[in-house]
């Protein structure tokens, strides 16, 4: 079965002011939810929230993948559609492949849109 590293922000991490009427709590929930519906449908994921620091996040993100091997990274929107986050998307891609050779990378546009994106990418799961 093939085996996914779902990577994105803590909800911590996210700069809510462009977000109005969202707040933390209610992010991480979103992001909870997203990561048990992969899990609900049968893929084998694992949740690897990062921070905002491109070096934090480069560190968590080889420790998990220690835990591979995973065939499929799912990086999340808020690591990927935020200008300030361009050098940590940077950071998290280069180590993916330089550490994984072969592995895939889907891209949600949001929680609610995660498992389509996994859906894409891991088709011999269910």
């Amino acid at each position: 079965m093939t085996k996914i590293l779902m990577i994105g922000l803590h909800a911590s991490a996210v700069d809510l002011s462009n977000h109005p009427g969202l707040d933390e709590a209610t992010l991480a929930a979103r992001i909870e939810q997203s990561f048990a519906a992969v899990r609900a449908a049968g893929f084998d994921a694992e949740s690897c929230l990062v921070d905002a620091d491109p070096d934090a996040a480069e560190k968590t993100v080889r420790d998990r993948l220690s835990e591979g091997p995973f065939s499929v990274a799912m990086i999340g929107g808020g690591v990927r559609m935020a200008p300030e986050h361009t050098l940590l998307f940077e950071r998290l891609i280069n180590v993916l492949v330089s550490t994984t050779p072969g592995i895939r990378c889907c891209f949600n546009t949001s929680p609610e849109t995660t498992i389509d994106a996994v859906r894409r990418w891991a088709p011999q799961s269910p």
